[in-house]
């Protein structure tokens, strides 16, 4: 299966809720009007692109069509996919060689298994990766960790349950350090409850990494479960005021209809989409490219 036909297959349930209601709507108008936009606006809204980026984008449309002087639906629908695909596309995110890369997210959104799939991804692309569990609050979370780490074939550095995240944090750097690897993956704790912890965490965690490995190049991810929809909205929000994001993995999309929050989240937050996650496989972490996504949306 090739990696567009991966993502479309992934994207079944948002594609459904998009793709059959877009033809529909192709087919019921024949001319553009406004109550053809407000129908689109609500299919987009329905598939959680969320109202300020379904607007931002109808608005956009209606321009497009005015001035490319677009009146058919069908012409527009294509028109839409540009628009969608110019708001969600990103520079492609920097692999630097020595780096620590924070993996953030609260429990339960697929943290663990993206890090082994994240793991194995990077291992097939040649890098040297270390896994450090920097998880220490939650009960188990190096165990399961550890599981993905062996099926992914990467070394892991942990302590045990109720240790300082620092402390594990700085025996995974200087693992990195004599074993020359190029990336070190740390998962952290997903306490969400208290704001003003987790922020002291991931700080002096980002203490640790710039006293002892201050050539290595720090960057966050966060993870984010596409299930809840506007939720993980409101979850990338707070965590982007605690943390210095550089942008979102996005797991479980094969297990909802509500896809579209890719492009909620790059709108509103202007967090662009790393990874999406697609199965429970360990090569079920594809790197997200803006118009494979799109086109599957849209059954393309």
């Amino acid at each position: 299966m090739g990696l567009l036909d991966k993502i479309k297959a992934g994207l079944r349930k948002s594609r459904e809720q998009v793709s059959g209601r877009m033809d529909e709507l192709v087919e019921a108008y024949k001319e553009l009007d406004d109550d053809f936009y407000e129908d689109l606006t609500d299919i987009l809204i329905m598939a959680d692109v969320g109202v300020p980026t379904a607007e931002l984008a109808v608005g956009r449309l209606k321009e497009k069509c005015k001035s490319e002087k677009i009146g058919n639906p069908a012409k527009a629908k294509q028109a839409l996919k540009d628009i969608l695909a110019e708001i969600l596309w990103a520079e492609p995110m920097e692999l630097k060689s020595p780096m620590v890369l924070l993996i953030i997210g609260v429990n339960g959104v697929g943290k663990t298994t993206s890090i082994g799939k994240l793991a194995s991804r990077l291992k097939v692309m040649g890098r040297r990766v270390i896994i450090c569990a920097g998880d220490t609050f939650r009960a188990a979370a190096a165990d399961q960790l550890t599981v993905w780490a062996e099926r992914a074939n990467t070394p892991i550095i942990k302590h045990k349950e109720g240790a300082d995240p620092a402390a594990v944090v700085f025996d995974g750097i200087q693992a990195a350090k004599s074993r020359h690897a190029d990336i070190l993956l740390v998962d952290t704790a997903g306490r969400l409850h208290n704001k003003a912890h987790l922020m002291e965490e991931l700080r002096k965690i980002s203490r640790v990494v710039e006293r002892e490995y201050p050539e290595a190049a720090l960057s966050a991810l966060l993870v984010i479960d596409a299930t809840t929809g506007q939720n993980g909205l409101a979850q990338a929000k707070v965590f982007s005021e605690v943390a210095n994001l550089d942008g979102i993995v996005l797991t479980k999309l094969d297990g909802t209809a509500k896809g579209g929050i890719a492009i909620a989240i790059r709108h509103e937050l202007g967090l662009p989409v790393r990874y999406i996650g697609l199965g429970e496989q360990l090569d079920d972490m594809q790197p997200f490219n803006a118009k494979d996504f799109v086109d599957a949306l849209f059954g393309e």
